[in-house]
Parts: structure tokens; sequence; C-alpha cells
């Protein structure tokens, strides 16, 4: 009977920890950072460049279907941008109301 019990404790026996494990936190990657960077000098480009657009048309050396274009680039860009950013928000709000 006593090889029964050490059999059974043996499957059970679970380590004890001395010091809790803590993670560790590393520094966001500038890979990442570099691209949001990017992303968002794009999304202001595309908003530069319907704004120069607007002027040539203004002034008269602009073309019509040009100036569309390059607003429905800027307003398509900017409402992916916003998007995304209330997506990173909404994750962060329910990481947030975590309980650990």
């Amino acid at each position: 009977m006593e090889n029964a019990n050490a059999i059974v404790s043996e499957k059970l026996f679970i380590p004890v920890v001395e010091s809790p494990i803590a993670p560790e936190v590393q520094a966001p990657s500038e890979a990442f950072s570099t691209s949001l960077g990017d992303a968002i000098e794009h999304v202001n480009n595309l908003q530069v460049e319907a704004d120069i657009e607007t002027s040539k048309l203004a002034h008269g050396e602009g073309n019509l279907h040009e100036t569309a274009l390059a607003f429905e680039q800027a307003d398509i860009s900017l409402r992916l941008a916003m998007k995304v950013r209330n997506k990173a928000v909404e994750t962060y709000q329910e990481i947030m109301r975590m309980h650990v």
C-alpha cells in the first residue's frame, strides 16, 4: 500500500517557487513606432495633397477629377486611421478592465 501512496504523491507533486516570477517587460520595438509614424505621415501627406489640389482648382489651374480623387484618398485614409485608433483605444480599455 505504501507504493501506491508514493506513486500518487509523486504525480500530485507541485513544486513550490520561493520567489514569484515577474514577467519581463520589453520596450516597444523601434520598428513598430517607425511604422506607426510612417503611416501617420502618409495620411498627413494625402491631406496636404488634397489641399494643394483644391488650391490649384480655385486658381483655375487644377483638374476637377484629380481634386476629387485626392479628396477621396485623403478621406479614406483618415477614416481608416481613425478606425485603427478607435480599435487600439478599445483594446487598451479592455486590458485595463481585466483583473489580474
